[in-house]
């Protein structure tokens, strides 16, 4: 019975950490280009107390075995980058990624970020860069004699002076990645390449499997609020169950301690 309650405490500790990832999602329905995440559980390991298979006479086998399980884990969270809906905001500098791909952010570090918020600002010099006044690369400085910006669907940045006529200032690139899964979140809307997300491939916009840009559009948090609730209340009932699970094992205990 002592293992039944260990069991049912991996229970408690796997919904717990999943309401936490769920808490995570809710958290973020308003934070733009966020990719939810989802947890993923597997059982642990099992005692074999009788092998399938086994001889159970001269002539004859189990047909099945004695194997109890110890309990679950959470063994990963899995970012799902489906796509958010579009969100129309007429901000020049907001731009969204229409299919895959990432924006390229230089850190503090000098490395390299990626990122799906497109929420982009000026700095003091016109440079592009982040909320967080990270530089967006491949760097593209905007003159502060440019009237209108404008960014095309394949990444090339063009301004119109107000001297008259017109510039083209450079190119976004996109960073596609054969597993955008194993990326790692670190905060302010960026993650990190990994051994498991592969190496980045730099493309155009447009290009080889890279979504295209809008302007004036951001691309919005792909939480269902809805679908995210029914989880919770699914994961509260898990939850539950397991803490009844120890409860009645508790009361089993009792109840030999007093009649045996």
């Amino acid at each position: 019975m002592d293992a039944s309650m260990w069991v049912a405490k991996t229970g408690l500790d796997a919904q717990q950490m999943r309401m936490n990832v769920i808490s995570n999602n809710l958290a973020n329905v308003n934070t733009s280009g966020f990719k939810r995440d989802r947890a993923v559980f597997e059982d642990l390991l099992y005692q074999n107390l009788r092998q399938a298979g086994g001889q159970t006479g001269a002539t004859t086998q189990a047909p099945t075995g004695l194997m109890l399980g110890t309990g679950v884990r959470v063994v990963a969270t899995e970012k799902l980058h489906a796509q958010g809906n579009m969100v129309n905001t007429q901000n020049p500098l907001d731009l969204a990624i229409a299919g895959e791909g990432f924006f390229q952010v230089t850190q503090a570090d000098g490395t390299i970020a990626y990122s799906r918020d497109g929420n982009f600002k000026l700095s003091s010099t016109g440079q592009i860069v982040t909320s967080s006044g990270a530089l967006l690369q491949p760097a593209i400085t905007i003159p502060n004699t440019a009237s209108t910006v404008t960014f095309g669907r394949d990444g090339t940045v063009s301004v119109e002076l107000a001297a008259g006529g017109s510039q083209v200032l450079g190119q976004i690139q996109l960073a596609k990645f054969v597993n955008p899964s194993g990326l790692q979140s670190v905060g302010q809307n960026l993650m990190k390449e990994t051994p498991a997300s592969g190496a980045p491939q730099v493309l155009q916009a447009g290009n080889a499997g890279a979504g295209s840009l809008m302007q004036g559009t951001l691309e919005a948090s792909n939480v269902n609020v809805v679908e995210e609730m029914v989880n919770m209340i699914e994961t509260q009932r898990a939850y539950e169950i397991n803490s009844k699970a120890i409860s009645a094992v508790d009361g089993m205990l009792k109840f030999m301690n007093n009649n045996l």
